[in-house]
């Protein structure tokens, strides 16, 4: 049975969370109720994370698009994740976990705003690892708000045209100060990267797994850990430039 090495760790994670609905509609449930299995599976990947030892893990809880869904559920979508911070936060505090929450935060009901604030505000301190729930959020709704300050910057006269670069549009992004994820997963057996992280999985590993997020745990985490870890990164380069030489590989 292949094992996981751990000086061979992601330094940053980050999962596109798909499946509750059809979770729970093959076993005749709501999908709510997919969705209440589905925040157990954070609890344990969260839990997991910590365990191993990778300092930054970034779930998308719930996008832009999600608002379109039926005002019931987004209700409980929204029910669920105030519940969850509240109950999370002995256990963030226990564990070094620092919270934070990226996206339009703006739009969340004004009691959720207040909750993140606070779970926000109670695990600043903490070192030993980086949640990030991704709400509200949207790829291309990032860089345009990131375009929206530079150019309000540039109005103000407070930016020139001739500054801009990779380096300063990543500092306008919601993740300034986060490392570029190393692996996104994607449950569900969905291929797609449903407007998440586009500018920032540029080099990122990319695992798919059929498996439904409710049923996504321990096991299959360490199986998507293994998988990244057989990958050789290039980073646009050629497998013999990043290849170490026989030299290197004896030290």
């Amino acid at each position: 049975m292949e094992t996981l090495d751990l000086q061979k760790l992601p330094q940053h994670v980050a999962i596109i969370m798909d499946g509750n609905g059809r979770w729970a509609k093959q076993r005749g449930m709501s999908r709510i109720r997919g969705h209440e299995e589905g925040a157990e599976s954070v609890r344990v990947i969260v839990r997991a994370t910590r365990e191993i030892g990778i300092p930054w893990l970034t779930l998308y809880a719930f996008s832009e698009e999600n608002w379109r869904r039926p005002k019931l559920e987004v209700e409980a979508l929204m029910v669920l994740l105030k519940r969850f911070l509240q109950s999370e936060t002995r256990e963030m505090l226990d564990n070094g976990i620092r919270f934070q929450a990226i996206g339009r935060l703006h739009k969340l009901p004004n009691d959720v705003q207040k909750t993140l604030r606070e779970t926000v505000e109670k695990t600043v301190a903490n070192r030993e690892m980086v949640l990030t729930l991704a709400l509200s959020y949207g790829g291309r709704q990032e860089m345009t708000d990131a375009v929206r300050t530079m150019i309000q910057k540039a109005e103000a006269g407070e930016m020139r045209s001739s500054q801009v670069s990779e380096a300063l549009v990543a500092e306008h992004l919601y993740t300034v100060n986060m490392p570029d994820p190393d692996l996104l997963i994607r449950t569900s057996g969905e291929c797609r990267i449903s407007n998440f992280l586009l500018w920032q999985i540029a080099y990122a590993e990319i695992y798919m797994t059929p498996t439904y997020w409710p049923d996504f745990r321990k096991e299959q985490y360490i199986e998507a850990l293994i998988e990244y870890q057989k990958r050789e990164r290039r980073f646009g380069a050629t497998g013999d430039q990043v290849a170490p030489s026989r030299e290197e590989r004896d030290q």
